[in-house]
């Protein structure tokens, strides 16, 4: 199951990485989900940008608004850290509310950051590239 905003997340991923490739807009709506935020007219709005100061301009009509405020111009590779750290602070705000089945779903999709930092991590170690361990990690408390 995916959250609204792992299907936003998604579409504006589909959009940026298809910038410049010969996707079709038809095409590239069909990649699109059928819920989310961006459903429909964002959708729409996403299918004929073609750079990425367009999905900024579109994403600015939206809630994820605060998620492009974060970045400068020209830093589109970190798109995801910044989703990511969206989607861990509101995972993290399930558990300061009275009980309710969000707090397992929230409990689940933090440790599954926990792995992608760990994953990350141990990639760098890996390949020698210890200055860049803080480029993706996400912190969770």
């Amino acid at each position: 199951m995916q959250s609204v905003t792992d299907s936003d997340r998604r579409a504006v991923n589909i959009t940026i990485n298809s910038i410049g490739t010969e996707l079709t807009r038809d095409d590239r709506r069909k990649l699109y989900s059928n819920f989310g935020l961006f459903y429909s007219y964002g959708h729409e709005e996403l299918a004929v940008c073609e750079d990425i100061d367009q999905v900024r301009a579109v994403m600015e009509k939206y809630p994820h608004q605060s998620i492009f405020a974060k970045l400068s111009y020209g830093e589109s590779q970190m798109l995801d850290k910044a989703f990511y750290e969206e989607e861990v602070k509101r995972h993290c705000l399930a558990f300061e509310q009275q009980f309710h089945y969000a707090v397992f779903f929230a409990y689940m999709r933090l440790r599954e950051q926990e792995i992608r930092n760990l994953m990350w991590i141990s990639e760098c170690v890996a390949q020698n590239q210890k200055s860049r361990v803080h480029d993706s990690v996400v912190f969770i408390f």
